[in-house]
């Protein structure tokens, strides 16, 4: 308390010393209060190095902007709109009553409309936004806070990254935004929003980072998300996660509602991944290739933490590796929990396969490994998914089948088809619509087993027995795990 009332003491003492001048030059008197009370300045404590972050003291920074940093990225986030022709259906048909006593007649398609945001990234015209706002789209526009419109070519997308990359022409550069460093946000940073909420128009909110690494089920493979509580709502998707530095450090994604409306929980996928699809597009990649592992991966239960000797559950539990993977190369084996890549902490199975992702391919990464309760240092490389002869072969005839498109299952197929690494066989590639392999449920990702009494073992062999004739059909599929019989007659 008597240190307390000295050092007041010394501030006003100060403050009544101070020359009128350090007012006019941008001082305050309170400044010297502000230095003493956080134990600088004049007290003789040295302040550490780099960028301070601490609350607003005097009411001149309290009165500080941020226009000056929307100035600086709000042109380079545009709107996005995309449309698809679809077929309008009416809603008695393929019901069996009306459909026996009704014709009805064939009606005309109809045009489905998106909006979104989306983020320019290059000077040269590419532009970042969800998957989901331009899904199956048959055409994208991309319209400038300027008002110029520009038709966009679609260079990449993937659904599981929920992640999309544009390309548009102009006859000068873009204003582009640079891609910050996500690892370095930390919670309580003040970050900014932009996007065309609900279609009236670019809109700026403000916010701090509300958490890290959150884990949104049903959007995007990488439970990684940023949360933030900058007012997001429909619109926005595709839209600016701006740092104070002008860094685009997310691309906002969706929120937690229940109305519709924003509540303060808002979510937005990390830059680090947006820049590894980035580099993936320029690439001409049509869809991001994520690094082939070669292992598959088990959270950590608090169960199983305390029967391997850890503090707490955290970490990524190895289950299985594939012979001849990068993993068993590097050293890994069942029972294993990674517990860091690169120094950076593995808290999920989600967060291993995240940090492993944005890494480039042919570097290495350094596992730190908890085996039987000692600590290793693995070397990992980081390699593309074999390909295998990479064929797809479309299936034609009159058969249950006609219509699909088949591939033999190799690494690189099952990671873009979300199937176990380990599975192997024929498995359907792609449906046309309306397709007889449509009509009778067959989807994407089935692994055919057996085929009118015969194992199935290469397309070849697959496309000669789906269109040879015939009036009843056996056959086995694998979905997800489960085995599947059917006999038909068609």
């Amino acid at each position: 308390m008597q240190a307390l009332l000295l050092r007041l003491i010394l501030v006003l003492v100060f403050a009544l010393s101070v020359p009128a001048y350090a007012q006019d030059e941008g001082g305050s008197l309170l400044d010297p209060l502000s230095r003493l009370l956080r134990g600088g300045g004049e007290t003789g404590v040295e302040a550490p190095e780099g960028p301070q972050r601490r609350v607003p003291f005097s009411r001149e920074e309290i009165q500080l902007s941020f226009a000056p940093l929307v100035e600086q990225t709000a042109p380079a986030v545009v709107n996005v709109y995309a449309s698809a022709m679809v077929e309008a259906r009416s809603p008695f048909m393929g019901d069996p009553f009306f459909e026996r006593f009704f014709n009805f007649p064939q009606m005309p398609p109809r045009q489905r409309s998106s909006l979104g945001s989306g983020v320019l990234v290059d000077p040269s015209g590419l532009v970042v936004t969800n998957y989901h706002v331009i899904r199956e789209a048959d055409e994208v526009k991309v319209a400038m806070p300027d008002g110029r419109e520009f038709e966009s070519e679609v260079l990449l997308q993937d659904e599981r990254l929920d992640l999309a990359v544009l390309k548009i022409q102009g006859g000068e550069p873009f204003p582009a935004i640079a891609i910050g460093d996500s690892e370095a946000l930390e919670v309580g940073d003040l970050v900014l929003a932009i996007g065309n909420p609900f279609g009236v128009g670019q809109t700026t909110t403000s916010g701090i980072v509300s958490a890290l690494a959150r884990s949104l089920g049903g959007i995007s493979d990488f439970g990684f998300f940023i949360q933030t509580d900058a007012a997001i709502n429909p619109g926005n998707s595709g839209g600016a996660l701006i740092n104070m530095s002008g860094e685009l450090v997310g691309i906002n994604t969706a929120i937690y509602s229940r109305s519709g409306g924003s509540n303060g929980i808002g979510f937005a996928i990390p830059s680090n991944i947006v820049r590894a699809v980035l580099e993936s597009a320029r690439n001409g990649a049509e869809y991001f290739e994520r690094p082939y592992v070669g292992a598959s991966f088990d959270r950590i239960t608090s169960n199983i933490a305390e029967a391997l000797g850890m503090d707490r559950p955290a970490g990524a539990l190895v289950t299985n590796v594939a012979p001849g993977s990068p993993a068993e190369r590097a050293g890994l084996k069942p029972a294993d929990v990674v517990v860091t890549v690169n120094g950076k902490p593995v808290e999920t199975p989600e967060a291993l396969d995240y940090r492993l992702a944005t890494l480039p391919v042919g570097e290495t990464a350094e596992l730190n490994v908890l085996r039987e309760g000692k600590r290793l240092t693995l070397t990992m490389p980081i390699e593309h998914a074999p390909k295998g002869d990479g064929r797809e072969v479309e299936i034609g005839g009159r058969g249950p089948f006609a219509g699909a498109r088949i591939a033999e299952l190799s690494p690189a197929l099952a990671q873009r088809l979300r199937l176990d690494f380990s599975r192997s066989g024929v498995v359907i590639v792609a449906l046309e619509r309306n397709s007889p392999a449509a009509s009778i449920g067959l989807r994407p990702g089935d692994i055919v087993r057996e085929l009118n009494g015969q194992q199935i073992a290469n397309v070849d062999q697959m496309k000669e027995l789906a269109e040879a004739g015939g009036r009843w059909w056996r056959f086995t599929i694998e979905r997800g795990g489960r085995v599947i019989r059917q006999t038909l007659r068609f």
